[in-house]
């Protein structure tokens, strides 16, 4: 994947009251959640997207999620970020899930994956 921005984060310096495989395992189902989730008017999911800026895993299984849109008047602005919180709360052994969306640094196309970019076919 080409996208440098997602940083999905386990407790903080290996410290974890979290077993590692079970913070492996949440963290590949997250990223499998988040790409269920689509934009309605884009073919593509917001994780290849690049939509996604952090995901952090605290030790008590909360997770907080840093997420962008594509612009500012999104017409899906106020359904996303609920989208995304019911993906990500659908996982196993995930705590309370807060979704903060943010604007710096601000989205453009170079943060899709090659994925995305194929089905948008914009090479």
């Amino acid at each position: 994947m080409t996208n440098e921005t997602k940083d999905i984060a386990a407790p903080a310096d290996n410290a974890s009251a979290l077993p590692q495989e079970e913070v492996t395992r949440m963290t590949d189902d997250i990223v499998a959640a988040l790409k269920t989730v689509f934009d309605p008017e884009i073919p593509s999911d917001i994780y290849e997207l690049g939509l996604i800026y952090k995901v952090d895993i605290k030790d008590d299984r909360a997770v907080d999620i840093d997420m962008t849109l594509t612009t500012p008047n999104c017409p899906s602005a106020a359904e996303l970020p609920i989208m995304v919180e019911n993906a990500v709360a659908s996982v196993a052994g995930v705590g309370p899930v807060k979704v903060q969306v943010v604007w710096d640094p601000p989205w453009d196309p170079s943060r899709m994956s090659d994925e995305a970019r194929l089905v948008l076919n914009m090479w």
